[in-house]
């Protein structure tokens, strides 16, 4: 049966000029996984960054593993040609974002974490200053209720890794405002991403929509049905899925893709967000996915 190709109308997306970065200085919030590649997407970009974490041990490791990332970037042509990368600066506390630009808050997903960090950093901030969660299924008008300036918060879903993944989903919360928007809309144009807007809601539409097909792709593996290397050739060569949605699950993490979950199964009540018995058995065994060496499949301690 021949079909007629589907003209409905695209989504607006706000794509990037490549202007030079600008008077940026921002403050990155947690140096795990997503802090660390969103520091090394800013610094390739020319701009300066304040990384903040109160761990010790994990901010001793920031940077090498920002150099990392960074030369990966350059080596895929994933940064721009011409100049140097911005200066990197590592604290345990909030004490120096008093004249950041922007506030990217990137620590773990757990509600009373993210509320915590954000109410503490918008005491800190001079007004108007954008404080930008970037959160992958907590909704953003909850946060932005713990902030001195609601008006002020905003929310970003950057992928992992940020330097090869060009485009953002932007949420705008119920309360935020358009200075912020506009603000935001600037940063992410100086890091030369492009560029959705979404309302805010559980997961948003990325996670909403992601974090359950992954969780059902674990439980086919679990009930015995195929491999995760089986499970991902098909969700590739037969539905275009890029990666296949385990090893999608190894580079979110499966701690935060559990974690996420739980968010989604609280706020929706949809059975398929709860997170199936195999996450949950990786979780409690360390097997993390990309960062601890395994997940669903084995990494070189290179290729991490």
């Amino acid at each position: 049966m021949t079909q007629t190709p589907h003209t409905a109308p695209r989504p607006h997306i706000t794509p990037h000029p490549h202007p030079a970065a600008g008077p940026h200085r921002i403050a990155v919030l947690g140096a795990g996984v997503m802090g660390v590649g969103i520091t090394a997407l800013a610094l390739g970009h020319g701009i300066p960054v304040l990384l903040v974490d109160i761990d010790k041990e994990r901010l001793g490791r920031a940077r090498d593993d920002i150099d990392r990332e960074l030369r990966t970037a350059q080596l895929l042509g994933r940064l721009p040609a011409a100049g140097g990368t911005a200066a990197l600066e590592l604290a345990t506390d909030t004490g120096g974002v008093d004249d950041v630009t922007a506030v990217v808050e990137a620590v773990t997903e757990v509600t009373e974490v993210k509320a915590g960090v954000l109410a503490d950093v918008s005491a800190r901030v001079r007004p108007g200053t954008p404080l930008i969660s970037n959160t992958s299924s907590i909704p953003i008008d909850e946060l932005a209720g713990h902030a001195e300036r609601p008006e002020d918060v905003a929310g970003t879903h950057f992928m992992n890794p940020p330097y090869l993944i060009p485009t953002v989903e932007v949420v705008r919360g119920a309360r935020t405002g358009e200075g912020t928007m506009a603000a935001v809309s600037t940063l992410l144009t100086a890091l030369a991403r492009d560029q959705v807007v979404v309302r805010d809601a559980p997961g948003f539409v990325t996670s909403r929509v992601l974090h359950p097909m992954i969780n059902d792709a674990a439980r086919v593996v679990q009930e015995g049905t195929a491999t995760p290397e089986a499970v991902d050739a098909l969700m590739e060569g037969c539905l275009g899925h890029p990666t296949g949605p385990l090893r999608t699950a190894d580079l979110i993490g499966i701690d935060n893709l559990v974690d996420s979950l739980r968010v989604l199964h609280r706020r929706t009540g949809d059975e398929s967000c709860r997170p199936c018995d195999l996450l949950l058995d990786k979780v409690r065994q360390g097997e993390l996915g990309r960062k601890s060496g395994r997940g669903f499949y084995a990494y070189q301690e290179e290729n991490r």
